[in-house]
């Protein structure tokens, strides 16, 4: 009894926004890659149908996960989260290389990407460590460990290379923030950000000087105090430390495919029929479709192929061509509704593990749908992150709905104290 009342507690708003968003995807994959020779949205020859038996088989985990005892994902959580490094271990050594990255395992004519599952490994590890006796964050040591959890992961994808993967593991600093970290911590992190991107764009004598300047404004306002005065020269000391590697990182850690597309959002550089083809082509897809687009599969960048991988990185280029701004005014609702509804989710649970967990999902989905939608959109560089729930791919449907579910499994619990 206690278990049919567990699955009659099932959030059914975040199932529906679910389907919703799984069903558009699908529509629009059959519109990015459609061929008049094979017509039938069922055609398992063609990406559509693919895609429609992922989605077929991503129902059927949904369900069998729903159907567990909830319980034994936070007693399983530390075996999940070592058996997926190990996967992303194993890709560098025996996965095959698509596209210049060694990110695959080829299983015949299918292929999987252990990275997409390494995110449920983290968001479950990290919850699992987060609910444990006396977890302060406040504390160094704590924090440490929280960060050793989350980006060993991303260290460990870096080589392969893919730089998009990597990044989405910085997404889950907001749960630290959510469960005590100082927010100092995550302003020092955003500071970081702004200050490589201004090195990039100013002389670096004038950026030190500046950073020198608020840094002496800043001492001013503390009225001399001696503390507040150390923490701003050991700050602003760093920040020009920081500010003398940006050239050496820029231009040694990052491939030069990112170098260049970095470099073309800052307007540094212009390649329009080069490294910037895809984001040109994008742009131009989405503002041909005016305010109610050209119609479902009149789209003439979509239908002629203009813009490269269309049907996954780029999937939201085909909603604005041929839906307009209204359609994709309707997309960024509703992942916003359903980022909204799992923030509401995990704030009701009394179990520290599945508030944790459900912040750890709402902040990676999060990610993928802010970036990927600012790649289209030429606000940020291309860093081949999918569009959750819409990008072709079975392992990134696949991914997101076991990530998605295990909360919706978990959430079932919230009466109770797992």
């Amino acid at each position: 009894m206690r278990s049919q009342n567990r699955i009659g507690n099932i959030d059914y708003l975040t199932v529906l926004l679910y389907l919703l968003l799984v069903m558009m995807g699908w529509i629009s994959i059959y519109a990015a890659v459609f061929n008049e020779e094979h017509q039938s949205i069922l055609d398992t020859t063609q990406k559509y149908g693919k895609q429609l038996t992922w989605m077929l088989t991503s129902l059927v985990m949904a369900v069998g996960i729903v159907l567990l005892d909830g319980r034994i994902f936070e007693k399983l959580a530390w075996p999940i989260y070592g058996a997926t490094l190990l996967l992303l271990i194993g890709v560098l050594l025996f996965g095959k290389e698509v596209n210049g990255a060694r990110s695959w395992y080829a299983l015949g004519s299918f292929s999987l990407q252990p990275s997409e599952f390494a995110k449920i490994g983290a968001a479950l590890g990290l919850s699992k460590y987060l609910s444990g006796l006396n977890i302060n964050l406040k504390k160094l040591p704590k924090r440490i460990t929280a960060l050793v959890i989350i980006f060993t992961p991303a260290i460990i994808i870096a080589p392969q290379p893919d730089l998009g993967s990597s990044l989405v593991y910085a997404s889950l600093l907001l749960v630290l923030y959510r469960e005590g970290l100082p927010g100092k911590y995550i302003f020092a992190g955003l500071g970081l950000g702004v200050l490589f991107i201004l090195s990039l764009l100013i002389d670096k004598f004038y950026l030190g000087g500046g950073i020198l300047a608020v840094g002496f404004i800043l001492v001013l306002l503390g009225r001399k105090k001696k503390a507040w005065v150390m923490g701003i020269s050991v700050g602003s000391l760093l920040a020009i430390g920081f500010i003398g590697t940006v050239d050496y990182s820029f231009n040694n850690l990052l491939e030069d495919r990112h170098r260049n597309r970095i470099n073309i959002l800052l307007g540094k550089a212009h390649d329009p029929q080069g490294i910037g083809y895809n984001t040109n082509q994008s742009m131009i897809a989405i503002g041909s479709g005016g305010a109610t687009g050209k119609g479902f599969l009149k789209g003439t960048q979509t239908k002629f192929n203009f813009v490269p991988e269309q049907s996954t990185d780029f999937i939201f280029c085909t909603v604005g061509e041929e839906f307009g701004f209204l359609g994709t005014a309707g997309v960024v609702t509703l992942f916003i509704v359903l980022l909204f509804r799992l923030v509401f989710l995990a704030e009701r649970q009394k179990s520290t593990f599945s508030r944790v967990y459900g912040y750890c999902v709402a902040s990676i989905l999060f990610f993928h749908f802010s970036i990927n939608i600012a790649m289209t959109i030429g606000l940020a560089p291309v860093v081949g992150i999918p569009l959750p729930f819409f990008s072709y791919g079975g392992s990134s449907l696949w991914g997101f709905t076991l990530l998605l579910f295990i909360f919706i499994r978990l959430d079932s619990y919230r009466l109770e104290t797992l």
